[in-house]
């Protein structure tokens, strides 16, 4: 592909979860309009954010071609959610482009689409960090959409939907990308946009247009998506009470939710008295009861008047729907919102300053000895003790989160394993938790990496969440169990680090002292979270024995 002006170089970043959609969106990709003036993409990524691929099958290999030969390239999510896939995906693009076009794996690009986007991003000054494209959704023509169809089409009216979004990759990284803590994809494109504007960028509807197929979905997907509250509760954190006018996302309807709920409360509890003997409950199991049947008959008259007519084939299956959603939607969503308000009650701004250290024990902070149990074999890699030291100064805690399954197989025994741990920590330490686990992989324990459960132990040992953690480690099951946590990652890959682990690690790092440089840095707020020493070769090998 020839070079091209920067300010037309763009990448596509399409976080996907192996759904069919995503081979027909890479055709109509295949089919793009390009020319020298309106070029198509330098480079495409789709990252798989399936979070066990080799569960689901193979890795996702796209079946289309690509525009001017371009390869796809596909790059590990670790099921972390779309703003983390996201964040993965532009994080992976070369440092060259200047702008990350991202799109969701169900839509379908019109042939032209390339061509008005290098237009859109040719009319573009430098305030301008994004250009939104114009979303269309298919509905029947032949009856009135269902609920499910209106939701998918609200898209149309959304502000700032990554369904189609261009950002500068400059912008990106001086914001600290998307915020990962938002696990669905809801709110996670309004935070971005408002946080980007909040430095001072402007962000544009582009004249490009992109295709939205409302996706199939079960009767209970409007009762699903009510998880969604948790998310509003996150950004009232972040933004304040006025985050809605802030990100320009339209009202909503929980204080309806919450008055319905509170209806069936009260009625609930007067028939509980009621049955105990007291008059007076009753008046209040009617009264709740009253309350609760005219706030439900509004909430579903409100769903089924724009809908199918009793006329139309579709009416029945909608009226069960509706019926039953609209008596469980208010209580979930009250659910969901007081779970977010506790989840994030102390969140704070994105993104995250580590504030602790996880670190790999063989291959990391020593020299690798399969199953060691003699403590004089332990020898550290050189500067660690300088290394700790550094990261203890900058008031970080530090854990180990250690693999041990010579103790399953009998190799060594536990005792031992401790009598190798204490002579690390008198070298290197004092580590503020020693996270070990014993088992081996036939065992399924939820501690062994690549799982989380060493992470998440050791994240609540030192009083910190998981997002605040960092792990370094030199194989591909420490950066699995780290991003299965919600922590971040350094890989420092060794003689039996696997190449496809180096490819797949979001950050890495030639070695222990960069990756703490790193870290340091990102405590410190002097570099953004998304930056990552190049990654090096790697020089292949066996597993490690644990």
């Amino acid at each position: 592909m020839s070079i091209l002006p920067a300010q037309t170089r763009y990448a596509l970043v399409i976080p996907s979860l192996g759904r069919p959609s995503l081979d027909r969106l890479l055709e109509t990709v295949a089919a793009l309009e390009t020319d020298a003036s309106h070029p198509g993409p330098v480079e495409i990524v789709v990252v798989d954010d399936r979070r066990e691929p080799a569960a689901a099958g193979t890795r996702l290999v796209p079946l289309a071609p690509t525009v001017d030969g371009e390869p796809v390239r596909v790059v590990r999510g670790y099921g972390r959610g779309p703003a983390a896939a996201r964040n993965r995906g532009w994080r992976a693009v070369g440092d060259a482009v200047e702008w990350i076009a991202f799109l969701d794996d169900d839509v379908e690009l019109p042939a032209t689409w390339a061509r008005d986007l290098a237009t859109d991003l040719a009319a573009c000054p430098k305030e301008v960090a994004a250009s939104q494209g114009r979303i269309t959704v298919p509905l029947p023509v032949d009856r009135a959409p269902t609920d499910w169809e209106r939701n998918t089409a609200s898209l149309q009216d959304a502000e700032w939907a990554t369904a189609d979004m261009a950002y500068r990759r400059r912008v990106l990284e001086e914001v600290g990308g998307l915020d990962e803590r938002f696990p669905r994809a809801y709110r996670e494109d309004a935070d971005l946009a408002l946080r980007v504007r909040l430095a001072g960028y402007r962000l544009v509807h582009g004249q490009r247009h992109i295709l939205h197929p409302v996706r199939p979905a079960d009767d209970w997907v409007s009762q699903r998506v009510q998880a969604g509250n948790a998310d509003n509760a996150l950004m009232r954190r972040l933004h304040g009470p006025r985050w809605r006018e802030l990100a320009e996302a339209p009202p909503g309807a929980f204080g309806w939710h919450v008055a319905t709920t509170t209806a069936a409360a009260v009625a609930l509890i007067g028939a509980v008295g009621r049955v105990a003997g007291s008059r007076r409950a009753g008046g209040l199991a009617g009264a709740g009861a009253l309350a609760w049947t005219t706030l439900y008959g509004r909430f579903l008259g409100r769903r089924l008047a724009p809908g199918p007519s009793s006329g139309d084939p579709d009416f029945g299956a909608e009226l069960r729907r509706m019926a039953l959603t609209s008596a469980t939607i208010p209580p979930s969503a009250l659910w969901h919102r007081c779970c977010g308000w506790m989840q994030h009650r102390s969140t704070g701004p994105w993104p995250v300053r580590p504030r602790a250290v996880l670190f790999d024990r063989d291959g990391t902070l020593v020299h690798d000895v399969p199953y060691n149990g003699d403590p004089a074999r332990v020898d550290p890699v050189d500067g660690a003790r300088s290394l700790l030291d550094r990261v203890r100064a900058a008031g970080l805690g530090t854990a180990v989160v250690t693999n041990q399954s010579g103790v399953a197989r009998g190799l060594v025994s536990r005792d031992q394993v401790d009598a190798v741990n204490e002579r690390i920590d008198r070298l290197l330490g004092p580590f503020d938790s020693w996270q070990v686990c014993p088992h081996g992989p036939a065992e399924n324990c939820a501690c062994r990496k690549p799982r989380p459960g060493m992470v998440l132990a050791a994240a609540q040992a030192l009083g910190v969440r998981p997002e605040d953690c960092v792990l370094i480690g030199d194989i591909g099951a420490d950066i699995e169990a780290a991003q299965a946590a919600g922590a971040r990652s350094v890989l420092v890959p060794t003689h039996v680090t696997r190449p496809e682990e180096i490819a797949d690690a979001p950050v890495t790092a030639p070695d222990l002292a960069a990756a703490v440089d790193l870290v340091l840095d990102w405590a410190s707020g002097q570099q953004s979270s998304s930056s990552a020493p190049a990654r090096i070769p790697a020089p292949g090998g066996e597993q490690p024995s644990t």
